[in-house]
């Protein structure tokens, strides 16, 4: 594993045809890494991620799926506790949207964590009948991981992520986002800044965070590969800091609050429900 992963860059670019380079602007280097399967409803974490990557380079993001993290804090519920899945997620749940909303009522539409996502984020897949709920208070998790990924593999530049799959409107099947980061700078702010034809850009902010969740959660695939972690390097573009992002201008913040929010219209236009919040004690 870890010859694999520090020849795997000179391997990729060693592959690009003869003139081609020229014309190249940069690689993103994203490899996946198997670790051994953690089962619920409680598992070794840390123990899997130095058993299967015994180095980490410096300036790399480290992204890990949010369900082995759960799985590490023993956030897994017995699925013959709720016979009716939607009474979990309504006490998982902000703000939950009945089925009866959501054509062929596939799933509950909920609010959590500021985060628009379905079901609060309870999975099933590869639970072995359990419930897995999403990792207790993420960002002070995403910290705790950060802390102890510098510590054991002694760098100093990192990123950590912990990521999931969410859907979006009008497009099928799911893709990548960052529940929560620590170690690196979320957005890359243009405005102010000119596009190639001199025009001023006033409202372009890249969200690099989930960017790089969603090619991450690519690369580890969603089945059962067992590849839970992803090892992000070559990103140029990534201001890494050990200091937690704080926006120093108006309309700067990584998260938004619903009534600032593009989409308030449609959020605000149906019949929320609220949720507990988070009430289940397991773990």
């Amino acid at each position: 594993m870890a010859e694999r992963f520090t020849r795997a860059p000179q391997k990729r670019v060693g592959a690009i045809p003869c003139g081609f380079e020229s014309h190249l602007a940069h690689f993103v280097i994203i490899i996946p890494i198997k670790t051994k399967v953690l089962v619920p409803p409680q598992d070794d974490l840390l123990a899997a991620i130095q058993d299967a990557l015994p180095k980490i380079e410096e300036h790399s993001i480290l992204a890990v799926t949010s369900k082995v993290v759960s799985i590490w804090q023993g956030r897994c519920v017995p699925k013959s506790e709720y016979p009716d899945k939607d009474e979990l997620i309504k006490k998982e749940a902000d703000k939950y949207l009945p089925r009866d909303f959501v054509p062929n009522r596939w799933v509950m539409h909920t609010i959590k964590n500021n985060l628009f996502i379905p079901s609060a984020g309870i999975d099933e897949s590869n639970g072995n009948d359990y419930y897995i709920l999403w990792p207790r208070h993420p960002k002070e998790s995403a910290k705790k991981l950060y802390d102890w990924a510098r510590e054991t593999y002694k760098i100093k530049n990192l990123g950590l992520m912990i990521t999931d799959s969410h859907t979006i409107p009008l497009r099928r099947g799911t893709l990548g986002i960052s529940l929560a980061h620590h170690g690196f700078t979320p957005l890359k702010d243009y405005r102010g800044e000119r596009d190639i034809f001199g025009r001023e850009f006033l409202i372009q902010v890249a969200d690099i965070a989930d960017g790089l969740a969603a090619a991450a959660v690519v690369a580890m695939g969603e089945g059962k590969e067992t590849t839970p972690l992803a090892v992000i390097t070559d990103v140029p573009f990534v201001e890494f800091t050990d200091k937690p992002y704080r926006p120093d201008k108006p309309f700067s913040s990584f998260e938004i609050e619903e009534k600032e929010d593009l989409y308030y219209p449609l959020l605000s236009s149906v019949p929320w429900q609220k949720g507990r919040g988070g009430t289940h004690q397991q773990g």
